[in-house]
């Protein structure tokens, strides 16, 4: 169920990235210089990550970008302090959320 799914969770995602927008009228709760906070979110390590959850992570976190992460994925090295890291396991519960 999982390997079938990780697409669509995917995808959401994708949409759900295009689809964001910042409200410049909304005080902004974000971290200085737009930078990642993982320590805001990490309450939801445990949770099943959703596209919904996900996102709702990015938003918490401040973050500009997400990428999930499951087993055997393949990762770029790349750090990116304005990106929120959500590792997940077989299952899709989260197990690690940092920045990078």
């Amino acid at each position: 169920m999982y390997r079938q799914q990780l697409p669509c969770t995917l995808a959401m995602l994708a949409v759900l990235a295009g689809c964001s927008s910042v409200d410049s009228t909304e005080p902004a709760a974000l971290p200085p210089h737009g930078d990642c906070n993982a320590e805001a979110v990490q309450a939801l390590l445990g949770e099943t990550a959703t596209a919904a959850q996900v996102e709702q992570a990015r938003q918490q976190a401040g973050a500009r970008s997400v990428r999930v992460l499951a087993p055997g994925d393949a990762v770029t090295l790349d750090y990116n302090s304005r990106r929120l890291n959500i590792e997940i396991d077989e299952a899709e519960a989260i197990e690690r959320i940092n920045c990078g």
